[in-house]
């Protein structure tokens, strides 16, 4: 496994993290779960990342559990803030976004569930129009003087927003945040625009979500007519993949896989290569239901593939990538 910085941050985190969105304390058992860290870890990552809203809080606690037989200071440890976390049937006014209240309680719970002193990556979730950034930069850097989060970033937040929060804490003194998480694969290319570039400007590391575009670059799906049954296509969570589940999609993903079989590298392996050829990308987070799928993915982790393939691949989706 081969680690980079985390921006310009002196801090390392695996290429390849493992998630636990849609999987650990949900769909996934526990025991599966726990057996998937592991492995992970024997493979050599060291970043895992979840968040108090996954499960309502049962994927950190599964989390916790599963780390709680491994080297505490081997890993770095991600979670995030900002979703609501009361029952939907009876929501409160500040069981939601970044208010120093929610921000703070918040963080307090997530080290209970996770069983642990300190988290290592505190995320904001996404961006909280309704509470001043002052407020919640502030929070964050008295959380991390306090010992309770050693660095902290942000989660799909704009250029613009990162940007402001860089300068506002520049300006204040204040622990800046030191990483943005994205969504951004072959498929999703959004962040490239502007995202990225000032996240290198300023120096902040990517550890980017949906590198895999939710299952379609595993070349599983070969049409929209013929869906695995045992498939997330298949499943409750069809709706998140509806941008990408068109036969447009399916049938240049095609193409991309002969490219890979062409090249003899499995088509995952190269949809996470072609995700960490910018250097602003740290992490490529990837989620795992068996301990089959850590192998095949962490082993994307020691791959080298000629530039030649990246760009062939890139040209074989460019046309219907979102960007």
């Amino acid at each position: 496994m081969r680690y980079r910085k985390l921006g310009r941050w002196g801090v390392q985190v695996s290429e390849i993290g493992l998630g636990s969105w849609l999987t650990y304390g949900g769909t996934v058992e526990e025991d599966t779960a726990v057996a998937c860290l592991h492995r992970a870890y024997e493979l050599g990552v060291n970043f895992f990342d979840t968040a108090n809203v996954y499960e309502r809080g049962r994927s950190e606690e599964v989390v916790g559990r599963a780390i709680a037989d491994l080297p505490r200071d081997d890993l770095v440890l991600a979670t995030k803030v900002y979703g609501p976390m009361s029952p939907p049937d009876r929501p409160w006014p500040n069981d939601r976004g970044l208010s120093r209240k929610h921000v703070t309680e918040q963080c307090e719970a997530s080290l209970r569930r996770l069983g642990t002193d300190r988290i290592d990556l505190y995320q904001c979730h996404r961006y909280d129009t309704a509470t001043p950034l002052e407020e919640t930069c502030r929070a964050m850097d008295d959380l991390v003087r306090a010992g309770k989060v050693v660095y902290w970033g942000v989660s799909e937040w704009s250029a613009d927003q990162i940007a402001h929060a860089i300068d506002l804490c520049r300006t204040r003194g204040w622990a800046e945040p030191v990483s943005n998480q994205p969504q951004y694969s072959a498929l999703w290319r959004d962040p490239e625009e502007r995202v990225l570039p000032t996240c290198g400007e300023h120096g902040l590391g990517n550890v980017v979500w949906s590198p895999l575009a939710m299952g379609i670059l595993t070349g599983k799906y070969r049409s929209v007519d013929d869906v695995p049954p045992d498939s997330r296509a298949a499943g409750d969570h069809a709706t998140l993949m509806r941008r990408y589940f068109t036969q447009e999609v399916l049938d240049a993903v095609a193409q991309a896989r002969e490219l890979a079989e062409e090249a003899g590298v499995p088509l995952t392996h190269l949809a996470l290569r072609w995700t960490l050829r910018r250097p602003e990308v740290s992490s490529a987070i990837v989620g795992a239901t068996r301990v089959g799928h850590v192998d095949d993915n962490v082993a994307a982790g020691d791959l080298d593939v000629d530039r030649d393939v990246l760009e062939r691949f890139d040209a074989a989706l460019a046309a219907v990538a979102a960007s």
